[in-house]
Order: C-alpha cells, then structure tokens, then sequence
C-alpha cells in the first residue's frame, strides 16, 4: 500500500483534496499532516474521519526534526504539499510568518524527502502553488508556464521561492517533483477572511461588504472541487519536473462578482431584489494589488484532459447553499481572534 503524505489536509483546498483521495483511492493510505493554525478545521474532515486507510497527525513542517521522525516512521511516497500562509492582507501585516512555513516549511519537506528516499523510483513530491506568483496582467493576456514571475506581495514572493526551491530540488538532485498554479478558489469550507464567503456571511447578517478600491480587479476564479480533481489528476499522470496552470476559464472584477453575489443571496433569502446591493461598501485599497490574474490552462487540458466542470454561476450557488446549510460552521469560526483580526482589517480603512 502507498503511503500519502498531504500537508494542510485539514484547511480549505486541503480538505477537499484528502476527501477526494481517501475516498476515492482505498488502495492508498492517506495521512493528513496539519498544524491545525486558524484556518484549519478538522470539522471539515468529520465524514472520513474514521475511513480505514485515513490518519490525521497534527505537526508543523517548520520543525524538521519532527518531519525526519515522520518519514523514518511511515512509508511515505508521496508528498501533496498544500501547507500554506495563504492570505495576502495577512502577510502584509507579519511577513516572517510566511517565510517560515512557505519557504522554510518547503525546504524542510524537501529535506525530508531527499534523506527518507534513498530510491527515487516510485516517489513524488506535488507542490501546489498560486498564479499570484506571476505578478500582474495588463487588460489583455494570460498566465502561461513560461510566464517570468514577478510577485508583488510578501504571499507571493514567498511563494515564488518555494516553487523556486523544488525546481532546484528537481534539478541539482534529481528529486522527482511536479508542480501546479492555480487561479482563486472558490466554494464550501473555506475561511471567511476570503473575499466570497466574507461577502455571504455579511450578506446574511446584513453588513457592510467592504471592497477594496473601487472593485475593479480582475480574477480568474476556480470551484474547490474542479482544483481538487486537477490536483488528484496531476499526481497520477502528471509529468516529472513539469508545471501545470490550473484555471477556471472565468474572469470576473471583484464588484461584479459581488453584485452577482448580491442577486443570489437576495434570492435565497427571499429578500427584496436590490437589498443586499446597498451593503457594498468601498474601502482603501490594499497595498500592491495587483490589477489582473488571468490562468492560460491549455497545457493541463491538453495532456491531461481536464477542464473545469461548472459555470462559475453554477459554483457560486452551490457554494451560497452550502454556507446557508452551514450557518453553524460559519459562527464558530467568525468570533474571537477572527473578530479581531476583521476589525483591524477593515474597520480602519
């Protein structure tokens, strides 16, 4: 039996990927390695919690020695690597904690692998990665696997160099690596810091939906679970030493996607046509954003056959239906520490 490794299991891509992979793989043993920080959440797992080729073990991959006992302990083969800091007004704040677990996090993942792998036969290691690392677009053109990166926010520098380092890994030591870029995710689970379920959780308690500038950046926005097929599909017939851009062939400003969002919320809840509309609220821009993410992914529809398989309208509803089933989900996550750190965030600006 194969042993895999996936790292932030319990976060929001996380979660969909280690469910994708427990069940649909029971050949396979699937260990889910999270250190279980703010936007972890093992409810997210609650339905395989107790699935037969499924552990969850709580670490942080800063800490090397702990990632060494691990592989000397388990068999592992393959590694997922979806552990990250992953909010951009968050690494403005406290960059160092993104230089530590992406990029010191990384190289010790990486280390891990090249002292447990004596042969390399058999073995992967799968870092998972963001467009932002490309920097910003123009009006025009896409993200291609050629694109030089040009990262603009702490995030995405930090980033840059983990996709960086496995590159090198690949190539000064053969280690056999495979990596993905992908557009914003969307859809059920993820942390209300996000620009989505942060608007449908002021929507229904009738808040402010602070957006940033006067709306206008551009992103390509990707279903959780059409990431999460691309990533399962990626590590079974994907290239060694090969990237692949991930996308979800939509492109939306952020003050349109808003008011569409204000439209199915409005429907929903039975509200009056308009209602929500008259929450959005602009605020101060964030530093460096970039005006524009476009994903060019041709290279992974055309040699492995993937694409996504929802209208971004069609996601949008189910991911509305989810939050709205989920009320309670969302209000143990929204209090505290994320309160706090909400009013800092925008109650200034």
């Amino acid at each position: 039996m194969k042993h895999v490794l996936i790292t932030g299991g319990a976060g929001f891509i996380g979660s969909h990927v280690v469910r994708k992979m427990v069940l649909g793989h029971p050949e396979l043993r699937i260990l889910n390695l999270d250190q279980l920080t703010y936007a972890g959440n093992l409810e997210n797992l609650r339905d395989i919690e107790d699935a037969s080729n499924y552990q969850f073990i709580r670490g942080d991959i800063v800490d090397a020695s702990f990632l060494d006992s691990l592989f000397k302990e388990e068999q592992i083969d393959t590694v997922i690597h979806l552990a990250a800091e992953s909010h951009v007004d968050r690494s403005i704040a406290d960059p160092m904690a993104f230089i530590h677990t992406n990029i010191v996090g990384t190289v010790n993942l990486l280390n891990a692998c090249r002292s447990a792998w004596t042969d390399f036969e058999g073995k992967l290691f799968y870092h998972i990665s963001t467009d932002e690392v490309y920097g910003s677009l123009g009006p025009e053109g896409l993200f291609t696997e050629e694109t030089a990166y040009d990262p603009r926010s702490p995030y995405s520098a930090s980033k840059a160099s983990s996709d960086h380092l496995v590159r090198a890994y690949y190539h000064t030591y053969g280690l056999p690596v495979v990596l993905s870029n992908c557009s914003n995710n969307y859809g059920p689970n993820q942390f209300p810091e996000k620009l989505i379920p942060l608007a449908i959780n002021n929507i229904l308690n009738k808040k402010a939906i602070p957006i940033y500038g006067k709306g206008e950046n551009v992103r390509d926005w990707l279903y959780v679970e059409d990431h999460a097929s691309a990533i399962e599909l990626i590590c079974r017939e994907g290239a060694t030493g090969r990237t692949y851009n991930i996308g979800g062939l939509n492109e939306w400003k952020n003050i349109d996607l808003i008011r569409l969002l204000c439209r199915i919320m409005d429907e929903k809840l039975d509200r009056a046509p308009g209602s929500s509309e008259g929450l959005i609220t602009f605020v101060k821009d964030r530093a460096g954003h970039d005006l524009r993410y476009a994903i060019d992914s041709s290279r992974i529809q055309n040699e492995l056959d993937w694409k996504p398989s929802l209208t971004f309208e069609k996601g949008l509803s189910l991911t509305v239906d989810w939050y709205l089933a989920n009320q309670e989900w969302m209000q143990g996550i929204t209090t505290g520490a994320y309160q706090s750190y909400y009013d800092k965030q925008y109650g200034e600006r």
